[in-house]
C-alpha cells in the first residue's frame, strides 16, 4: 500500500519527468506543493473526476499557473480524462497540457491562469458566486449551493496589485468558504526576494479581514490542521501559509530559482530519483499509487448524495429547483425571445433622445426581471455609469446581494466577474469609464480567451466625456477591444441600437461584450421594423438614395448624428449618399460577404466618423477612403466645444467627404 509520502513523490515524478521531456516548464512549484496538493485533493476537495461539470464541487484554481503540471498530475493521478500519453505532450500544440491551465483544454481546469494574480481573484468569484447563490437557493434544511474554493498561489501572485484589489474584498464580503494556500518559498524567476518583496503577507491579509495560519507547507498533518481550522471560520476567508522548499526532492536545485522555470537536467532529474526513493521508470505510477490517488468512486458517491439532497429540494421548492438547473445551464428565461422583442419595440416607438448610458441604464432595468441571474456593479462609478436599478440589492459588507460596488478596483473587477462567470449561474456586468478599460485590460481579454460571458459596460466613450481632460477621454481604446478575438463590441448611436446591443451581449454565451457609451445625450431615432433587425447584424445601411451612392458615410455612436446631417447637405448639393449607422464592427464582420457586399457596395468611395483613433477605419475605406477621427489626445473643456474643436462638426464631414470624389 502506497504511502502519503509515496503519493506527494507521485507529483514531483510526473511533474519533472514532463518538464524534462518538453525541455520547457516549472518543475520547481509542484516538487514544492506536493504535500499541501496531496492533503487538499485526497482529504478534503469533493470532486467527481467521472464529471467535471457537477454543480456543487469544490473549485480548485492553481493561480500561480506556470506550476501547471502540478494540477495535470493530480487531474491524471484522480481519475480525470487526462491519461500519461496527455501528460508526455506537456507543452506541445493542441495538448489537453498546456504550457500554463488553459480552461477547456483539459477536464478538471476551472480557469485560465497564467497571468498572475488573476487566478486568485478569480477564485474570489467563484466564492462570491457560491455565497450569492447560497442565499439565493438554498432554504431551511436544504443547503444545494454548499462548497468550497481552494486556490494555490505563489510570490508573484501575491505581488501582483491584482491580488491586492481581489483578496480585500474577499475579506469585505466574509467569504467563508474561500481558502488559499501561499507557497512561501522565498523564490521568483530573478532568485531570492528578500530584495523586492519584504511584505509582512501575513499581516496584511489580517488587515482584510482573512482568518491566517502559518504551517510547515511539507507536514501533511499540520497542513490537515490548518484546513481543519479554517473551516470552522465561517465569516472569514482562510490564507495558509505554507512555508516550503522549491523543487523540494531535487537534492542541488531545490531551494534555488535554477528549479524555477528550466527543467532539472537528466542528471538531476535521475539524483532526484534517487534521492526521493522513486524507482519507477520515467512516466510509469505504480498500481498502489494509483489505487492511493483515485477519487473516482469517492467523486461518485458524493454527487449521489448531492443529487438525493437535490432531488428532496425540488421535490418541497419544484419551482426553484427548475430555475436552479436554467441559471447553471446558461439557458435563457423561456420568455426571453418575447419579453425581449418588446421591450425593444417599447424603446424604438419612444425613441427617446438620452445619452447611451442612461439608455443602458433603462435596458438594464427592463432586463432585470427577466433574468434574476443579472449581476450587476461598478468600480465606484455607479452614479456615472449607470449601471443599478430600483430592483437590485446592493452588497453591503457580508450582506449578499445582486450589485456590487467593487470601490476602485477595474482590474480585481474584471477578474472576481471572470470566476463568477465560470462558476455558473450569474451573468454579471461591470462598469467604468471606457478609459479606465486600460486599468482591466488582461481581465477583459482573459474573459475573451476562456469565452466567458461577461459584459463591460464602459460609458464617457470619448472626447466628448468633456471637462475631466485627456487623462479620462479614451482615443484608442475601442479599437484595441475590438482587436481582442472573440471580443464584441457595440457602439450604440441611439436608445433602439442600445437596447438591441445589451440583447446580443446577454444572448453571447462564447464571449465577452463591450457596450461603449455616450456621456452626452443622443437624438432619439425611430427605425422601422425591417431596420430594427438589420441592427443585430452590427452594421446596416440607416439611409439610401435612389441608385448608386457617390460615397458611404459609415459611423456610429454620437457621430451617427454627424453623418445624417452631412449626408442631408450633400445629397441636397446633388451628392448621392449612404449612410451607414455600425454600432458593431465585429458582428458585421461576421454576416456573410452578400450581405456585406450589400451594405458597404464594391467600388463605391467611403468616408468613416469616429471620435476615436483614425487607423482602424482603413479597413473598411481602404487607401481611397479618408476618416475623421482623433488621433492625439484630447483637452479639457465642455464636450461639445472638444468635438468641434477636433473637427467633429457637419461641416467637416462634409468637406473630408468632398476631398475623397
Amino acid at each position: 500500500m502506497a504511502t502519503r509520502v509515496d503519493l506527494a513523490n507521485a507529483i514531483r515524478a510526473l511533474s519533472m519527468d514532463a518538464v524534462q521531456k518538453a525541455n520547457s516548464g516549472h518543475p520547481g512549484a509542484p516538487m514544492g506543493m506536493a504535500e499541501i496538493a496531496e492533503v487538499v485533493w485526497n482529504h478534503n476537495l469533493s470532486h467527481n473526476p467521472t464529471n467535471p461539470q457537477w454543480a456543487n464541487r469544490d473549485r480548485f484554481v492553481l493561480s500561480n499557473g506556470h506550476g501547471s503540471m502540478l494540477i495535470y498530475s493530480l487531474l491524471h493521478l484522480t481519475g480525470y480524462d487526462v491519461s500519461i500519453d496527455d501528460i508526455k505532450t506537456f507543452r506541445q500544440l493542441h495538448s489537453k497540457c498546456a504550457g500554463h491551465p488553459e480552461y477547456s483544454y483539459a477536464p478538471g481546469v476551472e480557469t485560465t491562469t497564467g497571468p498572475l494574480g488573476q487566478g486568485i481573484a478569480n477564485g474570489v468569484g467563484f466564492a462570491m458566486a457560491e455565497k450569492l447563490l447560497a442565499s439565493q437557493f438554498n432554504k431551511p434544511g436544504h443547503d444545494i449551493v454548499d462548497h468550497y474554493t481552494y486556490v494555490f498561489l505563489g510570490d508573484g501572485c501575491m505581488m501582483e496589485g491584482v491580488s491586492h484589489e481581489a483578496c480585500a474584498l474577499a475579506g469585505t464580503w466574509g467569504l467563508g468558504k474561500l481558502m488559499a494556500f501561499w507557497d512561501d518559498n522565498g523564490i521568483s524567476i530573478d532568485g531570492h526576494i528578500e530584495g523586492w518583496y519584504t511584505d509582512d503577507t501575513a499581516k496584511r491579509f489580517e488587515a482584510y479581514g482573512w482568518h491566517v495560519q502559518s504551517v510547515d507547507g511539507h507536514d501533511v498533518a499540520a497542513i490537515q490542521a490548518a484546513v481543519d481550522a479554517a473551516k470552522k471560520v465561517t465569516d472569514k476567508p482562510s490564507l495558509i501559509c505554507c512555508k516550503t522548499i522549491i523543487g523540494k526532492g531535487s537534492p542541488n536545485k531545490s531551494g534555488s530559482h535554477d528549479c524555477h522555470g528550466s527543467a532539472l537536467g537528466d542528471a538531476e532529474v535521475a539524483a532526484t530519483r534517487a534521492n526521493i526513493g522513486w524507482n519507477h521508470e520515467p512516466f510509469v505510477i505504480p498500481a498502489d499509487v494509483y489505487a492511493g490517488w483515485d477519487a473516482k468512486a469517492k467523486g461518485a458517491a458524493a454527487e449521489s448524495a448531492w443529487n438525493a439532497k437535490f432531488d428532496a429540494y425540488a421535490k418541497a421548492f419544484p419551482a426553484e429547483a427548475a430555475e436552479f438547473k436554467r441559471r447553471m445551464s446558461n439557458e435563457l428565461p423561456a420568455n426571453w425571445k418575447e419579453a425581449t422583442t418588446k421591450m425593444i419595440a417599447d424603446f424604438n416607438e419612444k425613441a427617446e433622445g438620452v445619452a447611451s448610458r442612461k439608455a443602458s441604464q433603462n435596458v438594464i432595468g427592463a432586463l432585470a426581471p427577466i433574468l434574476p441571474e443579472f449581476l450587476g456593479g461598478s468600480a465606484d462609478l455607479t452614479g456615472s455609469n449607470l449601471t443599478s436599478t430600483g430592483s437590485f440589492v446592493h452588497v453591503e459588507g457580508k450582506k449578499p446581494g445582486n450589485y456590487i460596488s467593487y470601490g476602485v478596483r477595474e482590474f480585481g473587477m474584471a477578474a472576481i466577474m471572470n470566476g463568477m462567470a465560470l462558476h455558473g449561474g450569474l451573468l454579471p456586468f461591470g462598469g467604468t469609464f471606457h478609459m479606465f478599460s486600460d486599468y482591466m485590460k488582461n481581465g477583459m481579454r482573459m474573459s475573451a480567451l476562456m469565452k466567458q460571458r461577461v459584459v463591460y459596460v464602459l460609458t464617457h466613450d470619448s472626447i466628448g466625456q468633456g471637462e475631466d481632460g485627456p487623462t479620462h477621454q479614451p482615443v484608442e481604446n475601442t479599437s484595441g477591444l475590438r482587436y481582442i478575438p472573440r471580443m464584441t463590441v457595440w457602439r450604440p448611436a441611439d436608445a433602439t441600437e442600445t437596447a438591441v446591443a445589451w440583447v446580443a451581449a446577454v444572448e453571447n454565451t462564447s464571449g465577452p461584450t463591450s457596450l461603449v457609451l455616450s456621456r452626452q445625450n443622443l437624438p432619439g431615432i425611430k427605425h422601422d421594423a425591417a431596420q430594427i433587425d438589420l441592427i443585430r447584424k452590427g452594421g446596416y445601411v440607416f439611409s439610401d438614395v435612389a441608385g448608386k451612392a457617390d460615397v458611404i458615410i459609415i459611423a456610429n455612436g454620437s457621430e451617427l448624428d454627424l453623418a445624417i446631417k452631412a449626408a442631408a447637405e450633400l445629397n441636397a448639393a446633388g451628392t448621392k449618399v449612404r449612410v451607414v449607422s455600425m454600432p458593431s464592427t465585429n458582428v458585421f464582420d461576421a454576416q456573410d460577404q452578400a450581405y456585406k457586399d450589400s451594405v458597404l457596395t464594391p467600388g463605391v468611395k467611403r468616408v468613416a466618423v469616429e471620435a476615436a483613433h483614425p487607423d482602424f477605419w482603413r479597413k473598411y475605406v481602404g487607401l481611397e477612403g479618408a476618416v475623421v477621427g482623433i488621433d492625439t489626445f484630447g483637452e479639457s473643456a465642455p464636450g461639445g466645444v472638444l468635438m468641434k474643436h477636433f473637427g467633429f462638426t457637419v461641416e467637416n464631414v462634409v468637406k473630408t467627404v468632398k476631398s475623397v470624389l
